[in-house]
C-alpha cells in the first residue's frame, strides 16, 4: 500500500485543487483529507456520507459541587488559573469551587489532590470525522470543533481509517491532502508516508516555507517531490526553488502554469482535469504520471 502526502509550507498553494485533481486521474484510491483544522476538499469532492462518528479530543476537569468543601488546593495548584471559588453552595459550605472549561488544560493535577474526589476528567467531543463515498472513491474527512485542540491526534486516526478502509477494500493507494505549515498535523501526516508532494508557489516566502517543509520530511525519513504551482508568474523564483530541492536531493516533478480554469473548476466543484483541458490541467496529468512512477519505486 502506498501513501501519498501533498503539502505545503504555507495555506493557499494549490495543493487541494492538484490532489482533487490526483483522485480524479488516480481513481479507485482512497483520498484522506487531513487538513483537519480548515477542510475544504469535499467542496470539489462532493461526498455523500456514510458514518459520522465523534471525536474526543482530550478531556477536561469538572468539580462537582454536591461534595466539594472549598479546601482551595486546587486552585492553588492550577498552572492555568482555571479554577475560581464562585461556585453554588451546597450542605457543607456556603461557597463552592468551579472549573472554567475554557481555561482548563486538562491535566488532571486538581483531580489527583482532591481528597474529597470532587473532581473528575471528562471527555471532550473535538469534532466530528467521517467517512463518505465521492465519484473519485472513498474520502475520509473531519471537522475540528472552533479553538478544539489535538488536530495531530484527530489526523493521525485519519490516516489509521484510511489505512484499514484501503485494506478492506483492496486499494492499494492513499492520498491525501495535508495541512500546510510544519506543525503537528503536519507531522502527524507525514509520518511513515510513502512519498510527499511539495506544492510551492514562486514567492520569497514560497522558497522560505519550502526549506522548512522539505526539512522536516527529510528528518522523518520521507522521500519528496517537488512542484511548483503558477509557476509562470516568476520565473526567476521558480528556478531558485528547483535549484534548491535538487541540492536537497528532492526531485522537480513538474510545473503547473497559472490558469483560471483552475477557478472555474472550483466554482462547478470539480477538479480542473475533470472540467478543463487546458493548460493547468494537461500539465497535472503529467505531474501525476510523474508522482506515480516515483510512489512505484520507493
Amino acid at each position: 500500500m502506498k501513501e501519498l502526502v501533498v503539502i505545503s509550507g504555507k495555506g493557499g498553494t494549490g495543493k487541494t485543487s492538484i490532489v482533487a485533481s490526483f483522485a480524479s486521474l488516480a481513481q479507485p484510491a482512497v483520498i484522506t483529507d487531513c487538513d483537519v483544522d480548515a477542510a475544504d476538499l469535499h467542496l470539489v469532492l462532493e461526498p455523500r456520507i456514510q458514518r459520522t462518528e465523534d471525536f474526543i479530543g482530550g478531556s477536561k476537569a469538572r468539580i462537582n459541587p454536591e461534595r466539594c468543601v472549598a479546601r482551595g488546593q486546587c486552585a492553588e495548584l492550577c498552572r492555568f488559573e482555571a479554577i475560581s471559588f464562585d461556585g453554588p453552595a451546597n450542605n457543607l459550605v456556603r461557597q463552592t469551587f468551579q472549573i472554567n472549561p475554557l481555561a482548563c488544560e486538562g491535566c488532571g493535577v486538581c483531580v489527583d489532590y482532591c481528597l474529597k474526589r470532587a473532581i473528575k476528567l471528562e471527555p471532550v467531543v473535538g469534532g466530528q470525522w467521517f467517512v463518505s463515498h465521492t465519484r473519485c472513491g472513498p474520502l475520509v474527512h473531519a471537522r475540528l470543533g472552533v479553538a478544539a485542540e489535538n488536530s495531530g491526534k484527530l489526523v493521525t486516526h485519519l490516516r489509521r481509517t484510511a489505512q484499514q478502509l484501503a485494506g478492506e477494500s483492496q486499494l492499494d493507494l492513499i492520498l491525501c491532502d495535508g495541512p500546510p505549515g510544519i506543525g503537528c498535523p503536519v507531522i502527524a501526516s507525514l509520518t511513515a508516508a510513502s512519498l510527499a508532494l511539495f506544492v510551492v508557489e514562486p514567492t520569497v516566502s514560497g522558497l522560505h516555507d519550502f526549506a522548512r517543509v522539505a526539512e522536516l520530511a527529510m528528518r522523518l525519513g520521507v522521500p519528496g517531490m517537488l512542484t511548483v504551482n503558477k509557476a509562470d508568474l516568476n520565473a526567476d523564483l521558480t528556478g531558485r526553488l528547483e535549484a534548491a530541492a535538487r541540492q536537497l536531493g528532492i526531485a522537480v516533478a513538474g510545473r503547473v502554469p497559472y490558469d483560471s480554469a483552475v477557478t472555474r473548476a472550483q466554482v462547478a466543484r470539480r477538479s480542473v482535469v475533470e472540467a478543463s483541458d487546458g493548460p493547468a490541467a494537461r500539465a497535472i496529468r503529467t505531474l501525476w504520471t510523474e508522482v506515480y512512477g516515483r510512489l512505484q519505486t520507493v
